[in-house]
């Protein structure tokens, strides 16, 4: 089974990545309670995720962890501090002590609100994600992030809390919803744009059969973005400098979730959009030829169509823009494609380009995609 390990500032982790890893949950989890002692698991999860994955999950879970699980809502709308309260009282009358195992099983919601539970929880307990959508396998389970909204933004309250496993199934993701899953291939579409231009050109020759959720494809995908994540956060584990260029897309897009009421669009929509955005950013202050533009624009296209922009307007959003975690005294800092497979992050635009820009974007996008 392939394993990529992590070094982070708590120790080391591994992502274990295959077709059929679940099958392996048990062990591995054992084997962690065993090095560090031993341990109760509690399992959380959504009730969506359970009703498709539960009787797998219980045979697959040591414990009775699986048996009683703790389940959350996995929406946008609830990933706040209400729902970690709420949580962390149930750990609390469960008897979860500090030698506890938290398994978080779901998508990006469930790791980011489950990883922030864990690294609060008695000042931290330890951290196992099973994550079940391709935005989670390739991107949120990976890394450490952890966090919930506020009314004024996206994640801006958490911690970077490192799980001590990652265990990553591709069959996890047959039963994903097709807009889901499409979801998750901007994230995957970002990872080519910022650091592997071998990734980005498999995508454009492959898309079609990752729509299909072809097996060599998808395998080929997740493994290569896993990799980029790993380099980037061994790197730069507290986004002090390289691990910036992951946010390609997310400053506007994490705007756009806001400013919709995390109702209109998932994330990699959202991500899709600020993508584009952030191309046309870096078109119009000449730093990308119209050439590598032009390519990053129509593979963002070929996931498919995204939620219309509607009437959003790019004064709704300026000052969340300036509450960004990514902001520095108020200014908007963008991490903008030079070419393709290299990013620059730190990039101020001024805002008469950023409001044109967007006002110009679905236009754009028709543009790219031959409508």
């Amino acid at each position: 089974m392939p394993n990529i390990e992590i070094t982070s500032s708590s120790g080391t982790y591994n992502v274990y990545c295959a077709r059929g890893a679940l099958s392996r949950a048990a062990g591995l989890v054992r084997r962690l309670s065993r090095a560090e002692g031993p341990a109760r698991t509690f399992v959380l999860s959504s009730p969506r995720v359970w009703r498709v994955w539960g009787k797998t999950l219980r045979s697959a879970l040591p414990g009775d962890g699986a048996r009683h699980p703790i389940l959350f809502n996995d929406s946008e709308t609830v990933k706040r501090m209400a729902t970690v309260e709420d949580i962390t009282r149930q750990l609390v009358r469960a008897g979860a002590d500090r030698h506890s195992i938290i398994v978080a099983v779901g998508g990006g919601v469930v790791g980011d609100v489950a990883g922030f539970v864990a690294a609060a929880y008695l000042r931290g307990v330890r951290l196992v994600h099973i994550p079940t959508t391709l935005v989670a396998q390739v991107d949120s389970s990976i890394g450490g992030k952890t966090g919930v909204n506020l009314p004024e933004g996206k994640n801006l309250v958490g911690a970077f809390y490192p799980p001590k496993l990652v265990i990553t199934d591709f069959n996890l993701l047959s039963t994903l919803p097709h807009r889901e899953f499409r979801s998750g291939l901007y994230e995957v579409v970002k990872y080519g744009v910022i650091s592997d231009g071998e990734l980005f050109e498999f995508l454009e020759k492959r898309m079609p059969a990752l729509l299909r959720r072809d097996a060599d494809a998808l395998s080929y995908v997740i493994q290569h973005s896993i990799r980029v994540k790993t380099y980037v956060v061994c790197e730069d584990e507290h986004e002090g400098g390289l691990r910036q260029i992951l946010n390609f897309g997310h400053t506007l897009g994490h705007a756009l979730e806001a400013v919709t009421g995390y109702r209109r669009f998932l994330h990699g929509e959202a991500i899709g959009w600020g993508m584009m955005a952030a191309t046309l950013f870096a078109l119009a202050t000449n730093r990308i030829r119209e050439k590598d533009a032009d390519r990053i624009l129509r593979l963002i296209a070929s996931v498919g169509p995204l939620p219309p922009l509607g009437r959003i307007e790019a004064s709704h959003f300026r000052r969340i823009l300036a509450g960004d975690k990514k902001a520095r005294g108020g200014r908007v800092l963008w991490v903008l494609p030079r070419r393709v497979g290299k990013t620059e992050w730190g990039a101020e635009v001024p805002w008469p380009i950023v409001s044109k820009t967007f006002a110009d974007l679905p236009a754009m996008a028709a543009k790219a995609t031959g409508r």
